[in-house]
């Protein structure tokens, strides 16, 4: 119990989404076993039938998300987890599910790659998420934890988005925090009667003596699939309009919106004073919160900007923060994904360096500080 009375529990990052998808009313979960998310399916395959839902471990990863959407299709909260391969092997049906409008949740505990690349936490699926991993055009919403208790809150959070908005949701969430262990506050129990009437459902035909209903992503008349497409992009504007998540320490905000949720700044130096603010998301973005310490014991003053939706990307409030012209350090577990959207959202204010590592190796504080010494002028 923490001091104000309220519950706290050791978990790792895994358990805790496994957790709080429970938490959030998901009864049907279908998955196959992949280091280093295998945690999360073995929490489902624990608790999940106990609080009455199904679970299937799948014969592969295209037969899990294909079980999704027949079980979102019908109303459910569904959801798959898996780590970047097993994910590659899903976007086809992710596509047919944001395609047919369905409220799908899906876990990415990222690994190194590309192909099977190795088992150690990485950031290179970012273009696979933020991009649209599978053909056409449409997006998924992205979201990215810091924490465990971020990994429970965001996941969470997912359900409510994905039924709000009708598409699929992406928790992404690199392998070191699915595998690390913190204290965690969960989220409250949703009761199944809570959660939002789907008045498109499948099913049901016999009690409600209605028509039945179908839902699919095909559609062969040009003209009609372009009208959807177009209808379905003017919905993604509303969401870059009232979904866009970040963290701001020292950039400049009078306040934060982290979570959906409005907070105070998290230093009190100005933009002024801040030298350099660093981009960075995840475990990256622990990493830089380390060398700003490491920073303000030798005199400098840093910020971090953190989105925490990688899409829709805070392009507009990173713009803001660009405007003072200090220099940016965008911070990444890859060759460097996440830094192309950071130029876009620039667009050349100001100076934008980069610090990159691969194939599982994470950045240390230490030389995340040591860049930040070079970009100043060897400070």
């Amino acid at each position: 119990m923490s001091g104000s009375g309220v519950e706290k529990l050791l978990m790792k990052g895994n358990e805790a989404m496994a957790e709080a998808a429970l938490r959030a009313g998901c009864r049907a979960y279908f998955g196959y076993p992949i280091t280093p998310q295998n945690e999360l399916i073995a929490y489902m395959a624990k608790f999940m039938v106990a609080r009455g839902g199904v679970f299937i471990q799948a014969e592969s990863e295209i037969a899990a998300v294909n079980m999704v959407y027949g079980a979102a299709s019908t109303g459910a909260r569904a959801m798959t987890s898996s780590s970047s391969p097993g994910i590659s092997l899903k976007q086809e049906g992710i596509s047919y599910a944001a395609g047919a409008d369905m409220p799908i949740v899906v876990a990415n505990v990222v690994r190194a790659g590309p192909g099977l690349g190795g088992i150690a936490p990485s950031q290179g699926d970012y273009f696979q998420s933020t991009r649209g991993g599978g053909q056409g055009d449409y997006y998924c919403i992205v979201l990215a934890p810091k924490s465990v208790q971020e990994a429970a809150d965001l996941t969470y959070l997912a359900f409510d988005l994905a039924d709000k908005w009708r598409v699929p949701v992406i928790i992404q969430a690199d392998g070191m925090i699915g595998q690390m262990m913190e204290g965690v506050v969960l989220p409250p129990e949703r009761t199944l009667e809570s959660l939002p009437k789907k008045d498109w459902a499948v099913g049901g035909m016999a009690e409600n003596h209605r028509q039945p209903r179908h839902i699919s992503s095909i559609d062969l008349i040009p003209e009609n699939l372009e009208k959807k497409v177009f209808a379905r992009f003017e919905r993604y504007e509303r969401i870059k309009a009232e979904e866009v998540r970040f963290e701001s320490v020292s950039c400049g905000y009078d306040e934060i919106a982290a979570l959906g949720a409005t907070g105070k700044d998290a230093s009190s130096c100005s933009a002024e004073e801040a030298e350099l603010v660093m981009v960075a998301y995840g475990t990256s973005a622990r990493v830089c919160l380390g060398a700003r310490k490491l920073a303000e014991k030798a005199g400098i003053k840093l910020g971090l900007f953190r989105p925490i939706t990688l899409w829709p990307f805070p392009y507009k409030e990173l713009g803001r923060v660009a405007q003072n012209g200090k220099p940016l350090l965008v911070v990444e577990m890859s060759m460097g994904q996440m830094l192309e959207d950071v130029k876009l959202s620039v667009l050349g204010a100001t100076d934008v360096h980069f610090l990159g590592r691969v194939g599982g190796v994470i950045p240390t504080e230490e030389e995340v500080f040591e860049k930040v010494k070079q970009i100043l002028g060897g400070r």
